[in-house]
């Protein structure tokens, strides 16, 4: 197992005055961490990478292990797929600050990043007999804050904020990850108005695996990179810029591939946007509401519905859900409702597997709301939130 990565400041500041982590009054933290804080194990039955009996699946949380309020380790969590009821099973520890997650394509792997100075991504592998962590490697910058797997199941590409840029890690046959193959600074466009540089926030691959989209708060600028699948090595092919200050950031696909959505975080918009997968460019188009009113909601990320008829925005400031009705096969945001998210400062929000839960991560408020969603995209929640230690990130499986 490799070393655990050196502790050390996050300097990016929220514009709300919130750091990136934030702070949990000792009241929250205390109900927080006697709800889920358990000892740093599990049942070997609640973490089976298939799917568990019944209706029973798994759910992982992301926290902030080195501030004040936060969790010990990874969440484990196991939750209900018709009722979204959640149970707490465990934490795993050796996983610090693992403040983004996801899945790789076969199951059998999870990764985690280490939001510090020195930069980390974590491999944790998934079994019958229970979690346990591959090892870490350094991601060349500092403070990632996502990260994706490539569908080839081959690389593992991850964003660090603090340093503007975006690595590349070769995935190993047990889910291991390699040393890094590649990193690569945002330098152009120049940052945006008060902005002290680039803030890379998300890499993805495009629907068509073509290319690879950098989202960068810092730049007003979306990055579309090839990536070479034998090396492991990015070259840039193009470039987006959103109006000055809009602070792109996080962007989700449609189901055709064409279209893209982008939530600003710091002009508090969001921007359908026409892309070309031949190319690989991303054409952004006007601005629109988030329907939250005047003012900033810190809009921090947008979810589609797999066949392409809603989306769903979370607003942090604004602690709620934007519904929006996709039309138009996609060109089109119809604005619908705000939906009171049952929490403070929606981080995060994920789909489960069946698309009829939607889950989202209050950081502020240490809790995990669950919705039923509707064939007609009407949310509602299906009871109390869950309490869950400094909550950036809830992944359902």
């Amino acid at each position: 197992m490799a070393a655990e990565m050196n502790s050390g400041s996050d300097s990016r500041s929220e514009a709300s005055g919130w750091g990136r982590r934030g702070f949990i009054g000792a009241v929250a933290a205390t109900a927080a961490a006697a709800a889920v804080a358990t000892p740093a194990s599990a049942s070997a039955s609640a973490l089976s990478p298939e799917r568990p009996p019944r209706r029973t699946r798994q759910l992982f949380l992301g926290t902030y292990t080195s501030q004040s309020g936060g969790g010990t380790g990874l969440g484990l969590a196991t939750y209900d797929d018709a009722t979204g009821r959640i149970t707490g099973t465990g934490t795993l520890a050796g996983v610090p600050d693992p403040s983004y997650l996801c899945l790789h394509p076969s199951g059998r792997t999870l990764y985690a990043v280490n939001e510090r100075e020195r930069g980390g991504v974590t491999a944790i592998a998934l079994s019958a007999s229970g979690p346990e962590v591959l090892g870490s490697r350094g991601t060349g910058g500092a403070g990632p804050c996502h990260l994706s797997v490539h569908p080839s199941g081959r690389w593992l590409l991850s964003a660090n904020y603090l340093s503007g840029s975006v690595a590349v890690h070769p995935i190993q046959g047990s889910g291991a990850l390699g040393e890094l193959t590649d990193s690569v600074t945002h330098s152009s466009p120049p940052p945006g108005p008060g902005q002290d540089g680039p803030h890379a926030h998300q890499i993805v691959t495009s629907p068509d695996g073509g290319h690879l989209l950098a989202v960068d708060l810092g730049n007003d600028a979306v990055y579309s990179y090839r990536l070479d699948t034998k090396k492991g090595k990015l070259t840039q092919v193009s470039y987006a810029t959103l109006r000055p200050g809009a602070g792109p950031r996080h962007l989700t696909f449609h189901p055709s591939g064409r279209f893209a959505y982008l939530a600003n975080e710091v002009d508090n918009t969001v921007v359908v946007c026409g892309y070309d997968p031949a190319s690989g460019r991303l054409t952004p188009g006007a601005p629109q509401s988030t329907g939250t009113g005047e003012g900033t909601s810190y809009p921090a990320q947008l979810l589609v519905t797999r066949e392409g008829a809603f989306a769903f925005l979370a607003n942090r400031g604004h602690n709620s859900l934007t519904r929006y009705a996709i039309e138009e096969g996609g060109a089109r945001l119809r604005l619908l409702d705000t939906v009171p998210v049952g929490g403070d400062f929606p981080r995060h929000i994920a789909f489960s597997p069946s698309q009829r839960l939607l889950f989202a991560a209050n950081q502020k408020s240490s809790s995990v709301s669950v919705f039923q969603v509707g064939k007609d995209g009407q949310l509602r929640l299906t009871g109390a939130p869950f309490a869950a230690p400094l909550a950036v990130c809830a992944l359902p499986v």
